[in-house]
C-alpha cells in the first residue's frame, strides 16, 4: 500500500478505478468475482479507463454489465480503441448502459457523493505524440485527420472541465496517457500511438484534483501535470483487479491503496 496522504482526518472519496479489463464472454465468471469484491471495499464509485472489451463485441460489453448490475455505487467509463475495433461502439455503449454503467464520451457527468458534488470530465484521448516527437497537422488528408481527431478529444476535455468547474471534486478519466511519464517502460517507438501531451493543456489549466487513464500495459503507476496527479490505472501495471483511491473531499488530498 503506498500513502501520499495519511492524515485520516476529514470525509472521504473512495475511488476503485482499473483500465483495460479486456472483458470475454469467457472471462465472465473472474470479471463478476472481481466487480463483486468491490462490495466489500466500501468504495464510493467505480471509473473504467477504457479498453472494457477484447474486441469491441457487443457480447463482450454485456459481460461487464451484467457484472456491474448488482452494484449499489455508480459506475463511470471511457471507452478504449479495442471498444471501438469491431465497429459496434452504439451497441457496446447500449449494452454498459443496460448495466447501468454512465459511459462518458468527450462529456461530463456531476454525481452527489460523501455530501459534496463529484465532477467527472471523460474522453477517450487519442494518439499523436509528446516532447520527444508528435503528429504535425500537415500532409497527407488521413495523417491530418488523425490531428484533428486528437483536437476534438482536446477540445472535448477542455468543455467537460470547464462544466464541472464548480465542484468541489474534479476527476478526469481517460484511456490514452496526456504524459510522457506513465508510458516510460513501453518502447519508445510506439509512444505516439499511445496519446499525445496536448490532452495535458486542459488538464494544467483547470487543475483537477485526480486523473486517471490506462492503455499502456508496460508503463508506469504515476505522473503528474503540474501538480495534479495522473495514475496509469491499466489493469498489468496495477498488477490487480482495481486500484482504490481515497480523495479527501475536505481538502482535496489524495491517498493510493
Amino acid at each position: 500500500m503506498g500513502v501520499i496522504d495519511d492524515d485520516r482526518d476529514g470525509r472521504c472519496l473512495r475511488i476503485a478505478a482499473a483500465g483495460d479489463l479486456h472483458c470475454r464472454e469467457d472471462h465472465a465468471a473472474s470479471i463478476a468475482a472481481a466487480i463483486g469484491e468491490l462490495q466489500a471495499l466500501g468504495v464510493d464509485i467505480v471509473l473504467l479507463c477504457g479498453d472494457l472489451t477484447a474486441h469491441g463485441l457487443p457480447s463482450e460489453a454485456a459481460v461487464l454489465a451484467d457484472a456491474c448490475r448488482g452494484l449499489d455505487v455508480p459506475v463511470v467509463a471511457v471507452l478504449g480503441n479495442h471498444d471501438w475495433h469491431a465497429g459496434r461502439r452504439a451497441e457496446v455503449i447500449g449494452e454498459l448502459e443496460e448495466g447501468g454503467v454512465t459511459v462518458l464520451e468527450r462529456s461530463h457527468a456531476i454525481l452527489e457523493l460523501c455530501g459534496v458534488e463529484v465532477g467527472i470530465a471523460g474522453v477517450k484521448g487519442f494518439v499523436g505524440g509528446y516532447s520527444r516527437g508528435h503528429l504535425p497537422d500537415f500532409g497527407e488528408p488521413a495523417l491530418r485527420e488523425v490531428y484533428r481527431e486528437t483536437t476534438r478529444e482536446v477540445e472535448g476535455l477542455e468543455r467537460a472541465l470547464r462544466s464541472i468547474e464548480p465542484c468541489p471534486v474534479r476527476i478526469v478519466v481517460m484511456h490514452y496517457s496526456p504524459i510522457e511519464a506513465t508510458i516510460e517502460g513501453e518502447p519508445v517507438g510506439i509512444w505516439p500511438f499511445l496519446g499525445s501531451d496536448r490532452l495535458a493543456a486542459p488538464i494544467a489549466e483547470h487543475e483537477p484534483d485526480l486523473v486517471l487513464h490506462g492503455h499502456a500495459h508496460a508503463g508506469r503507476f504515476a505522473g503528474a501535470i503540474s501538480q495534479v496527479p495522473v495514475y496509469n490505472v491499466s489493469v498489468p501495471v496495477i498488477e490487480r483487479d482495481f486500484w482504490v483511491f481515497e480523495l479527501s473531499v475536505d481538502r482535496g488530498r489524495t491517498r493510493i491503496h
